[in-house]
């Protein structure tokens, strides 16, 4: 769906990379190693992106690094847009719908760094959760938005590199 409005394969990863989690910063060759394409590519991006405000130069040590610009009044909107594009919000629905007593569902691994590998961590905290219903919410997750998606109940904390999805 998105990428037919976003063309450009480079640009949609560092949409993903930025607006998937505001915490997400890079540098231009952390990022060329990263999405395996060359760092003039990926600065040509950067570059449109910064123009527009989206994303934001910070000068740290050596190097330039770059995050999504959150005072940006379309930061939210892209932001959502992001988690729609990877189904996000079908996931969230799902487990919500009929796991139990949820109190947090949290997004871990690559895509809570903005990697969009194709698998999708997700962690689930609560109490008396229906971890049956998992195995089946797995197989519908996967058919509804074409990714993997593995999941874990978890009795402790929250991953603190994690992307808080729902909490309650």
């Amino acid at each position: 769906m998105l990428e037919s409005l976003i063309t450009s394969k480079t640009r949609l990863k560092l949409l993903v990379k930025f607006f998937i989690n505001e915490n997400n910063q890079s540098h231009l060759r952390g990022l060329a190693e990263e999405f395996g394409e060359s760092t003039n590519a990926i600065r040509k991006e950067l570059n449109h992106l910064t123009e527009a405000g989206f994303l934001v130069r910070q000068s740290e040590k050596n190097r330039i690094e770059y995050k999504a610009n959150i005072n940006h009044p379309l930061y939210q909107n892209l932001h959502e847009l992001i988690r729609k594009y990877l189904g996000l919000d079908k996931l969230l629905e799902a487990i919500l719908e009929r796991m139990g007593d949820v109190s947090h569902v949290v997004l871990t691994g690559d895509y809570a760094k903005g990697n969009n590998s194709g698998v999708i961590s997700v962690d689930i905290l609560g109490k008396n959760l229906d971890e049956g219903y998992l195995e089946k919410l797995s197989v519908r997750i996967e058919k509804l938005i074409n990714k993997k998606v593995t999941f874990k109940i978890s009795q402790g904390e929250i991953d603190p590199q994690g992307l808080v999805l729902y909490e309650k």
